[in-house]
């Protein structure tokens, strides 16, 4: 193979030779660099993203949480982003994007060079002043950046960015384009895209904003932080100012927009929020741990899910005001505990006192601090706005009364006409869970005092004992066997082995007496504990647990003491376990989530899975569809009836007359532990039932007389008489093949055939002699002591029975 001849240059002059050496040379370099662009290239280009990709990019985007009438209640999010299609996107607001980041965005391909030069020029006195450099970037550029490139400054990045830009402007539309940059780009105040901007800035969606609203935010992607609208208000206003100008200079505004606009002072909210409405803050949580069990974190939090709860939020507003208002009435009746802090008034003593933990959902209390003290006349100091004014005498003679107020002492306070009420943070807490009793949804649910100072959610998560509020199932398995409301209970001295310490265990009534032979119906109305434990005995313990396990309960060991409480459960899983006694003996699952629809609007949950037939016929004058109720059925309605009407009476005669004045068609059982230590009631009306509760978290206990008629009734009272506004009470629906007789002035439901037998029912065998006892002279009695007035007696019977004394009918049963 002949071999490539080189130049022969011995011949050649020196001119020439040199002129022959430097082509050698410079094809030598040109080569040389085309093989340095191509390894440049090579390794550019090697790591470079596919801008094909984009074309199906979901950002991250939120799962947005409403209530059922369609309030925005929370939000799930790593990234606090709306993603809004380009089409509802106003467009004001595109038009200042524009003007702010690229007006020639329609008509360059990716690239503006005339940008590119100016910032190129910018940046010479950039770098010789130490600044950062400018980008000059489109907002194609600004796509490929935010969405597959990291934000380094440096030309390697400005290559790739260009590049990247003309691959989008060849892959996706120009509107596509832009969609990805408004619902990519950062916006300060926690907002990704202008939707959650809009709605974290002013509180509006895109289409409810102003020009200068609009200009604002198309402001901030050259420095949210910069232009933050309360730390830096004059700069935010003038690049908001330079905004409009542009947008005025390139035709979107006239002049007269331009100034109108301009004129208006920049009203930012103080903070980004999650939802306007903020009473749900627990219920909200809950449904969050229930959306990710089902869901997946990554989908609650990433996928732009569509959620819409059971809340209504005029209730859980109730239900929120009931329960932290019970709770400070508590915390009042057991004293005042002392300032939370001393202040000695040195300079900068106010900033102290406002680092004070208050309740956040007590927005007006304010710290401030006692500044003399003359008896019950207390000059306090604001430390909000250093005004001074008086504690009302009262309130000053409360807390003087146990640990008497000095100067220096740092408290909350709050306005109230002229003066100022002195306020505590409660210790104690509680529950408050309302249920609708057909379907099982959870209208308001509230667990604890303030979710700001801890967000333990004590509905669902604390197990306590609801001690006498367990009763209504110990006395509905009775029923589902062969006792009726009639069937005669002696209540007298009853004793087992198995007690503390080897001895034996008696349980006793509340008032530490004992009452002779009563009817079922009056043994729940005044929670009479021996009774119950006498019928536990014979209806049989396992027989009971299984049934309260069946309806809801959760499962407990088959001993005597539960039947008074001495097991274990939840305010949540109580409360709706006792939606079986109200909707006809059904058991619903009680839930929180109503609907989920994914980020395209496709439905991928709905919590009621029933079928209906015949709902999408067209109507031709044929009867409404009808579906089946909900749940599975547990306990004969007729059973689920009798305990409505007895729990009516509990609070019509019984233990809970705190709530008669709510009417009639309202039925509950209250609780209280040993030693106080919690405290419960249940209440319910036809189309609702409410659970509170009152304790310790430590399980201390609450104080003598804190019954479940002393702190949960007022609670509930309180929450109903906003809910039966919006659901009124109505009658219990009576079972269709129940016999209705009367008995004691009280019509009472039986099963057909067990009507007959209420005069030879009896209960266990006595272990005490008792004579017969008329019931009739029992009630005498009990509304003798009630209203402290004697009314004629009736003819004593043949044997007289031994003397009784009847408690209070506001005292509940304990163990």
């Amino acid at each position: 193979m002949p071999q490539p001849r080189l130049p022969n240059i011995k011949g050649l002059k020196i001119a020439e030779r040199w002129f022959v050496l430097a082509g050698v040379g410079l094809l030598g370099a040109i080569t040389l660099a085309g093989l340095v662009v191509t390894i440049y290239a090579a390794w550019l280009f090697h790591d470079l993203p596919d801008a094909s990709e984009l074309a199906d990019y979901r950002p991250a985007t939120a799962t947005r949480v409403y209530a059922g009438d369609g309030t925005l209640i929370g939000e799930f999010s790593d990234e606090r982003r709306i993603y809004v299609p380009y089409e509802q996107i106003p467009l004001p607001v595109i038009q200042a994007f524009l003007s702010a980041e690229d007006s020639r965005f329609f008509e360059h391909g990716g690239v503006d060079v005339s940008g590119l030069g100016r910032a190129m020029f910018k940046n010479v006195f950039n770098a010789a002043t130490g600044r950062r450099l400018e980008g000059g970037s489109t907002i194609t550029q600004q796509v490929a950046k935010n969405v597959l490139l990291t934000n380094e400054s440096s030309i390697n990045r400005k290559v790739k960015e260009a590049i990247l830009a003309n691959r989008l402007e060849a892959t996706l539309s120009k509107q596509q384009i832009l969609e990805l940059y408004l619902n990519e780009i950062f916006l300060g105040y926690r907002s990704y895209g202008v939707a959650a901007a809009a709605y974290n800035y002013f509180g509006k969606s895109l289409a409810q904003l102003t020009p200068d609203e609009a200009a604002f935010l198309a402001a901030l992607p050259k420095g949210p932080n910069n232009y933050h609208p309360k730390r830096h208000p004059d700069a935010a206003k003038g690049r908001r100012d330079w905004v409009l100008g542009e947008m005025g200079d390139n035709g979107f505004l006239t002049p007269a927009q331009v100034a109108e606009a301009q004129a208006r002072p920049l009203a930012a909210q103080d903070a980004p929020r999650r939802a306007q409405y903020a009473d749900a803050d627990f219920f909200v949580e809950e449904a969050r741990r229930q959306a990710i069990r089902q869901f997946g974190a990554e989908q609650v939090n990433r996928g732009g899910y569509y959620m819409r709860t059971t809340l209504d939020p005029k209730l859980q507003s109730a239900a929120r005001d009931a329960l932290m208002k019970g709770l400070e009435n508590y915390d009042r009746r057991h004293g005042w505990r002392g300032a939370w802090g001393t202040t000695d008034f040195a300079d900068g003593w106010q900033a102290e006192a406002l680092r004070g933990t208050r309740p956040p959902e007590r927005r007006s209390w304010e710290a401030a601090a006692v500044e003399n003290v003359a008896g019950n006349s207390v000059r306090i100091r604001s430390a909000k706005d250093d005004n001074t004014g008086y504690l009302l005498t009262a309130d000053a003679a409360w807390a003087n009364a146990n640990r008497p107020l000095k100067r220096g002492d740092l408290i909350f306070v709050e306005r109230r006409d002229g003066q100022y009420a002195l306020k505590q943070v409660p210790r104690v807490n509680g529950a408050l869970v309302a249920i609708e009793p057909q379907s099982g949804r959870v209208l308001a649910m509230v667990g604890g005092y303030s979710y700001g100072l801890s967000s333990f959610n004590r509905a669902t998560q604390a197990r306590r004992q609801p001690g006498s509020a367990f009763k209504p199932f110990v006395y509905a398995a009775a029923l589902e066997g062969d006792y009726t409301p009639a069937s005669i209970i002696l209540d007298a001295p009853i004793s087992f082995a198995g007690g503390a310490n080897g001895g034996r265990w008696t349980p006793e009534n509340y008032s530490r007496e004992y009452y002779g032979p009563q009817t079922l119906r009056r043994g729940l109305e005044l929670s009479r504990n021996v009774m119950t434990v006498r019928m536990a005995q014979d209806v049989g313990m396992t027989n009971v647990v299984a049934l309260a396990d069946k309806m809801g309960v959760g499962k407990m060991e088959p001993n005597l003491s539960v039947s008074l409480g001495a097991g274990e459960t939840t305010p949540y899983q109580l409360t709706a376990a006792y939606a079986a006694f109200v909707n006809g003996g059904r058991r619903v699952n009680p839930y929180l989530i109503e609907m989920v629809q994914d980020r395209d609007g496709e439905t991928i949950f709905r919590a009621d899975q029933r079928r209906c037939r015949d709902c999408g016929r067209a109507f031709s004058g044929q009867e409404s569809p009808r579906l089946d109720g909900r749940g599975e059925q547990v306990i004969d309605p007729i059973t689920a009836y009798q305990i409505s009407s007895m729990l009516e009476g509990v609070v019509q005669r019984g233990t809970a007359t705190g709530a008669r004045g709510l009417g009639r068609w309202v039925g509950g059982k209250t609780g209280t532990t040993n030693e106080y230590r919690s405290a419960w009631f249940v209440g319910f009306s036809s189309d609702i039932v409410v659970g509170v509760f009152i304790g310790f978290d430590d399980n201390r206990p609450l104080g003598s007389g804190e019954t479940g008629a002393t702190g949960p009734v007022p609670v509930f009272n309180e929450f109903m008489q906003v809910a039966l506004r919006e659901r009124p009470a109505r009658p219990f629906v009576r079972p269709k093949n129940a016999i209705f007789r009367t008995v004691n002035g009280i019509e009472e439901a039986f099963r057909p055939g067990t009507e007959r037998r209420r005069e030879e029912e009896q209960a266990p065998a006595p272990e005490i002699p008792l004579g017969p006892q008329n019931y009739n002279d029992i009630l005498r009695r009990e509304e003798e002591e009630a209203t402290g007035q004697t009314s004629p007696a009736t003819p004593p019977p043949t044997t007289p029975a031994p003397p009784r004394k009847e408690p209070a009918a506001d005292l509940d049963g304990l163990y």
